[in-house]
């Protein structure tokens, strides 16, 4: 089984989202990601992770993989935010780095 840890900014993002049926869904997408279930992953740079979501406002969740067992949730957004969001979890990640 895949471990996950969620950063508190992770976390604030999914719970800060307004629609309930959303965030079911976003955590069932990391449910099946424990089990080894991917979906659509995307990767974007300096080791940052895409999982993409083609729902409503085409989700996106960004994290980082270390080893074969344990990925980091860095954050997630819209399409419409995509670039700024990939920004902040390059920066997220390489603070993780130190």
């Amino acid at each position: 089984m895949i471990e996950i840890k969620r950063l508190p900014e992770f976390d604030e993002w999914l719970d800060g989202l307004k629609d309930n049926m959303t965030r079911i869904r976003l955590n069932r997408r990391l449910d099946k990601v424990q089990r080894g279930n991917w979906g659509d992953i995307k990767p974007l740079q300096d080791g940052v992770w895409e999982m993409r979501e083609f729902f409503g406002a085409g989700w996106r969740m960004y994290y980082i993989q270390h080893g074969d067992v344990v990925i980091v949730m860095l954050g997630g957004g819209e399409k419409s935010t995509q670039k700024d969001d990939i920004k902040k979890a390059v920066k997220l990640s390489k603070t993780l780095e130190d």
